[in-house]
């Protein structure tokens, strides 16, 4: 299903781990909901393996999806013809994925580097003679995934046939720990003995006097250009047999990005380098066509990525938390918000609207009503649900904590901690609450956005 952006649409954020299953089990009743408040985008996080701490932008895989989501898993059935062939199809990202799962498992959850050097190196008799003593082993983690491949697209069928597109998400960098560096080391920036020798991050800002450093190895450019970005050109040819739309994690990165040296403790040290992004998105245009991307865009944007971004038509990002400073040009304003923006009240790593209301200084909470139009005895929450849907961006996502008016209690992410977070769900009796589902789709006709039939 194509994805317009001239068509106004209003979608809502959820994460499928935050189903009262934590499983796709709950899909049906899921669109069922959205159907019923008139909602056509469903925006969920990255659906990959995620490592201990449950983030989903840290994973095991840029291709596998989180066997966690598995609703009733069958028994492996390896003489299944459709299995057989789905194991063909994805064969370059799949059997390297299964191979570092099994090893993995056999190492008790050491990191690729601890592996023996015939293991970490990926040395031919190794790998043969682990392919031979658990062949088992290695049909199952595939046969996950295909039940995951089946569950999604029937998942996804029914979504297109109620109208609802599927909006994914792809973080720009992996995790060291993945089956993409260990599988082709030579993609990243590594040492002799496979640590990374740069690690990505953001420098210091008004939020963070020591910057960020989230540890992913960097990119070799200079190797994916050579190779005519074949590995990204897969990445994001997966990403679309998934979703009708993708939002690019940290956009930003496919300009320059911020190279901090793997001793240093924080971000403070690092520095800006060009990487090749406008090379990378004319290829992926060639091999892809149309590219149905958003480019998250926040925080501090210089006027090449901004460049790039309009170069290939991308949207941008507006949240409405954001808007109440004392800056004229601030683009997540409402009156400053263009079309070609998809505005939220919030995202994964903000407060729930509620909750960042509660948490400011009751001066700020007047200005906030004040900006807002609205008295006391109002909901905020409301307000700004409505001031996002009546902004002119293309789309307006609202996340479910949101509609539901919920409190920090909620909140998906805390950035920077490292424990507590992507553990949210909600009930489905809140979803039950007389009136929401109409109330919601009373909004969007309100706001002048398609509704789903």
């Amino acid at each position: 299903m194509t994805y317009d952006f001239e068509q106004r649409r209003a979608g809502v954020l959820l994460h499928p781990t935050s189903f009262p299953s934590g499983t796709l089990k709950d899909g049906a009743l899921w669109l069922d909901f959205l159907e019923a408040s008139g909602l056509n985008v469903w925006q969920m996080l990255p659906l990959g393996v995620p490592l201990a701490d449950l983030s989903p932008y840290q994973c095991l895989s840029a291709f596998a999806s989180n066997p966690a989501l598995l609703d009733d898993p069958r028994p492996l059935d390896q003489n299944d013809p459709a299995f057989n062939h789905w194991c063909e199809t994805q064969a370059h990202w799949l059997d390297d994925y299964a191979l570092f799962r099994c090893i993995k498992t056999q190492q008790n959850g050491l990191p690729w580097t601890l592996w023996p050097e015939p293991l970490k190196w990926r040395h031919p008799q190794a790998l043969a003679a682990v392919c031979e003593a658990h062949q088992q082993t290695l049909l199952a983690f595939k046969w996950e995934q295909f039940q995951l491949w089946q569950q999604w697209r029937a998942l996804r069928d029914e979504a297109h046939r109620r109208n609802i597109r599927l909006f994914g998400d792809m973080p720009i960098f992996v995790a060291h720990d993945s089956a993409d560096v260990w599988s082709c080391p030579r993609r990243f920036l590594l040492d002799e003995k496979g640590e990374a020798t740069w690690v990505a991050g953001v420098p210091p800002d008004y939020f963070s006097e020591d910057g960020q450093r989230w540890g992913n190895p960097h990119y070799d450019w200079e190797y994916h250009q050579n190779e005519g970005f074949q590995w990204w050109i897969d990445r994001l040819r997966h990403h679309l047999e998934w979703f009708d739309l993708i939002r690019i994690d940290h956009f930003r990165g496919l300009q320059a990005v911020w190279m901090i040296d793997a001793a240093a403790e924080t971000a403070r040290e690092g520095h800006w380098r060009e990487v090749p992004g406008d090379a990378l998105l004319a290829r992926l245009h060639d091999a892809l066509g149309c590219l149905p991307l958003v480019a998250e865009d926040l925080g501090t944007i210089t006027p090449e990525v901004r460049a790039l971004k309009a170069k290939y038509h991308l949207p941008g990002m507006a949240i409405l938390q954001f808007a109440f400073d004392g800056f004229d040009d601030n683009p997540n304003k409402p009156q400053n918000i263009s079309p070609d923006t998809v505005a939220y009240t919030g995202t994964h790593d903000n407060d729930t609207t509620r909750g960042w209301f509660l948490s400011l200084d009751p001066g700020m909470q007047a200005h906030v009503r004040g900006v807002l139009g609205i008295g006391d005895e109002d909901d905020v929450v409301e307000a700004m649900i409505r001031a996002t849907l009546e902004t002119r961006a293309c789309l307006a996502v609202i996340p479910l904590q949101d509609f539901l008016g919920l409190g920090s209690e909620a909140r998906m992410n805390v950035p920077g901690q490292a424990e507590g977070n992507w553990r949210w769900r909600f009930h489905w009796s809140q979803l039950a609450t007389p009136g929401l589902a109409d109330h919601i789709r009373e909004q969007i006709v309100h706001s002048q956005r398609a509704v789903s039939p």
